[in-house]
């Protein structure tokens, strides 16, 4: 029997991912809203697989992964999110997960993911493969163009603000969703800004989106 932690402050995602994956005859699922109960749970129950939401209140999935591992070296770990996958791509490898699922994944990707990390194996959707793939050729040609070219990269707070400016969200509205104040919400786009050398959030979007820092909608 494998048992499967899920983390998320979601209730219904929670449920629902439970509910999906207890139709395996050999998986068994316990869900939790506090990200601060994590230790707590892994430390009495012996888990084979963790999914973690990668946006939560007090702390993120990755940040969460990167505490866990600290104790817990072994422990396979998915990133669960609902965000896309590609403007998190590389912090996730970073961040030394075993994994990442999309929340809008079936049943059957869901099952598979998990069942490819504990034979410590990745699964990568075929479209950020592909836009990858892309990445790297484009980055390549950069280089042989100009020796002296500025890298432009965001970090996973800024890039998660400009995606949701792609969806048409305010400020407040984006505060709201990522569970940020206002005012950071507005200093974190203030140095988009800075960095992208824009002056507004339609030019930051353009040209995350032309830098390939952010996925076009």
């Amino acid at each position: 029997m494998k048992r499967v932690l899920i983390v998320d402050d979601h209730p219904a995602v929670g449920e629902g991912t439970k509910t999906m994956l207890e139709q395996e005859n050999d998986i068994q699922v316990e869900v939790i809203e506090e990200s601060s109960r994590t230790e707590e749970m892994v430390e009495h129950y012996n888990f084979n697989v963790l999914l973690l939401d990668l946006y939560m209140p007090g702390i993120n999935g990755i940040e969460l992964a990167k505490k866990l591992r600290k104790n817990y070296p072994d422990l396979t770990i998915l990133i669960y999110t609902g965000f896309d996958l590609s403007t998190h791509f590389n912090m996730l490898v970073e961040a030394d997960i075993s994994g990442f699922v999309s929340k809008t994944a079936s049943k059957e990707q869901l099952v598979t993911a998990i069942r490819c990390a504990l034979r410590d194996e990745v699964v990568i959707p075929l479209h950020l493969f592909k836009q990858l793939r892309r990445s790297e050729a484009s980055a390549n040609s950069d280089e042989d163009a100009s020796e002296g070219t500025t890298l432009v990269s965001l970090n996973e707070k800024e890039q998660a603000i400009l995606q949701e400016v792609a969806s048409g969200l305010t400020n407040r509205e984006i505060a709201h969703s990522l569970h940020m104040s206002q005012r950071s919400v507005e200093y974190t786009l203030t140095g988009i800004f800075n960095k992208l050398g824009v002056r507004s959030r339609t030019e930051a979007l353009f040209k995350a989106q032309e830098l390939g820092l952010v996925s076009k909608s």
